[in-house]
């Protein structure tokens, strides 16, 4: 067989898997149609969402296409400085430990529909209304922007160009629009339930393969050996930086200007707030209301994200970025004399349109020979993996635009089939702009999914305050919200590059721009509240909080330890992710001789690995033994006199 009768054979192949899956989905979106009679059933299932559904569901919402291809892409480009960040399988879900139970037992009792009648209802204030559809539309629409991207690289190099980019965006955005439109969320959870195995299977496939190709574990090991000594980015400490972290902080204009690379300890804990920007979204809250009762929460959180993920991200994905170097994708590795070119692609990856981001399709392009059935397969994994967030959120974002502002300002009366439509316009205005962005943003995967995710996490200090700290004020979180959002912007390209401010550039002091966000946001909010205290506003708030305190504290016997809780979880946080983590550069050997590598692989991969774990197990404390993501034990009754947030009012 020829070379031009295995391409043909994998085009055809991935031709037909791509279809198959897209039938099921639009299955599930006719489905759908059959089953949503209600406004309250198209934005949020019923509140009726099953357990195994959303705990599936969920963590295919949370770790989408710019993880399937985006994340092995920056680890190639930056090493194991920048795979610290794959401890977003436990940063993510630690957010859902802090506020979903309680913002579920708020939307539950007061009949809440939207994180801003939560908001607004607890504040009494139509501004941080209107804040929160901001933060929303932020978020979702680069946020979808990334999942469409991926798919455009996808098609392009996997059908070798008889796709055009452009195509195949186009093409999962005209999917996802019908099926979501079509069914709302009923049809989402169920689809998203086979996208989580689907993009967890993708990438331990896609691990595996490379590993194949590089020649096993020593194999591997000897390549990445290799890299590091010709490696001629150098930490300030002498190392390779694809092995080792280049410090605690630098003080420079900007992120990429650090010595060694910009993955410092600051950088890669402010990288992660932006990370667990996804589960304090407004469009997760929504997910949170759609619940049935708290009880997947838990075992979502701990078991599905954290471990399993975690363990994922940790090994496989490691296996991706690393072991591109040694199939042909990198040109400098060729010239040293690793001769095993198997992708075809003909050039340095960084020579390429797509830059780091097509590592991916370019792994998976190492079957068109051998089998090219499993290129087909692969890439439904992968189309899955980018669904699995572009759907839940369009819909989301839908509700929340729908609710907030036509409903609440325009037409209070409007009915459920008039909801349902504007719902579905809002759902097609999104896609449309994120659509605009895939196709003209420059940025990589990952860092445009972090822009995204950076205004997503300027929500903390108001759940904060609605589920904990009664003393943060209406005029403090509104304040801090502002700050915030304009705190991100500036500290990122978009803000940098269209204002032209020269006196920073993206990330200075490599910090990322969510922990810019988050220190001039939390910083004022502390600060307007302790000025703007009002006794008729905390007893309105201390309403909610007695409710909280009642169904959702720790349990007696176990509330003396949870200083020592907060203390251990500070300490993960410090050591796995922040500027603790420099430990790890050595600790298990000496990163420039790999004959002191106790654990046989370079001492930065180890402190990850028994960190994750580590990481694992403060889970489990925060989430079953502090019952902080547990089921209540009484009943959460809705007082339906006192609902005037009610969907159906």
């Amino acid at each position: 067989m020829k070379l031009g009768a295995y391409v043909q054979a994998k085009v055809i192949w991935l031709l037909v898997f791509v279809l198959l899956y897209w039938f099921y989905c639009i299955f599930w979106g006719i489905k759908g149609t059959r089953l949503t009679k209600t406004a309250t059933d198209f934005f949020q299932a019923g509140r009726k969402i099953p357990i195994w559904v959303f705990i599936l569901a969920a963590t295919a919402t949370s770790f989408s296409g710019w993880t399937f291809m985006g994340h092995p892409g920056l680890l190639y480009l930056n090493g194991f400085q920048y795979a610290y960040a794959s401890f977003y399988a436990i940063g993510i879900p630690f957010t859902g430990t802090m506020f979903l139970k309680r913002q579920w037992m708020l939307g539950k009792r007061f009949s809440y529909v939207t994180p801003g009648d939560m908001f607004s209802d607890y504040f009494k204030s139509d501004l941080i209304r209107i804040l929160t559809v901001i933060i929303a539309m932020f978020y979702t629409i680069p946020y979808i922007a990334v999942q469409l991207r991926a798919s455009g690289l996808l098609f392009k190099i996997l059908s070798d160009d008889l796709f055009p980019f452009e195509a195949g965006i186009l093409m999962i955005a005209l999917v996802v629009l019908i099926f979501v439109a079509l069914g709302g969320v009923k049809a989402i959870v169920y689809v998203d339930t086979m996208q989580f195995i689907l993009l967890a299977t993708g990438i331990i496939a896609t691990g595996i393969i490379t590993l194949y190709y590089v020649g096993g574990w020593k194999m591997l090991m000897k390549g990445i050996e290799k890299l590091a000594f010709n490696d001629q980015t150098r930490t300030p400490d002498g190392y390779s930086h694809y092995i080792a972290m280049p410090g605690i902080i630098q003080f420079v204009k900007q992120g990429k200007d650090a010595l060694g690379g910009e993955w410092t300890g600051m950088m890669c804990l402010t990288y992660m707030f932006a990370l667990m920007g996804i589960q304090a979204a407004p469009t997760y809250t929504m997910w949170a209301f759609s619940n049935k009762d708290p009880k997947p929460f838990a075992p979502q959180q701990v078991w599905a994200s954290s471990c399993l993920i975690g363990f994922i991200l940790i090994v496989f994905t490691a296996m991706q970025g690393l072991g591109g170097h040694f199939l042909g994708l990198d040109a400098s590795m060729v010239k040293a004399g690793s001769n095993l070119d198997y992708t075809g692609l003909g050039m340095d990856i960084m020579l390429h349109p797509g830059k780091q981001d097509i590592i991916v399709p370019a792994l998976i392009n190492l079957l068109s020979e051998s089998a090219p059935w499993a290129i087909g397969l692969l890439s439904v994994c992968a189309l899955a993996a980018m669904q699995s967030t572009a759907a839940p959120y369009l819909s989301a974002a839908g509700g929340i635009i729908t609710r907030d502002f036509y409903k609440h300002f325009i037409n209070k009366t409007a009915s459920h089939e008039i909801q349902i439509l504007f719902g579905k316009l809002s759902i097609f205005l999104i896609i449309a702009s994120s659509m605009t962005i895939a196709i003209y943003s420059s940025d990589a995967l990952v860092l445009l999914g972090g822009l995204a995710v950076a205004y997503g996490f300027q929500m903390w200090p108001a759940l904060i305050a609605v589920c904990y700290w009664p003393w943060l004020t209406r005029s403090g979180i509104n304040a801090g919200l502002i700050a915030g959002i304009l705190a991100v912007t500036l500290t990122e390209s978009i803000g940098v590059d269209l204002l032209g401010i020269p006196f920073w550039g993206r990330w200075p002091l490599t910090m990322h721009s969510a922990g810019w966000g988050i220190f001039f946001n939390l910083g004022l909010a502390l600060t307007v509240s302790l000025f703007t205290q009002n006794n008729e506003d905390l007893e309105h708030k201390m309403k909610f909080h007695n409710f909280l305190r009642e169904h959702a504290s720790v349990p007696e016997e176990r509330k003396k330890f949870r200083p020592a809780g907060w203390i251990l979880t500070i300490a993960w946080f410090v050591m796995a992710i922040g500027p603790g983590a420099i430990i790890g550069n050595n600790i298990f050997g000496d990163p420039n001789n790999s004959e002191t590598w106790i654990f046989g692989m370079p001492s930065i991969w180890a402190w990850q690995i028994i960190w994750w774990a580590a990481g694992v197990a403060m889970m489990w404390m925060l989430a079953y033994y502090f019952k902080m993501s547990i089921i209540p034990k009484a009943e959460i009754k809705a007082l339906v006199d006192d609902a005037p947030t009610a969907l159906n009012n």
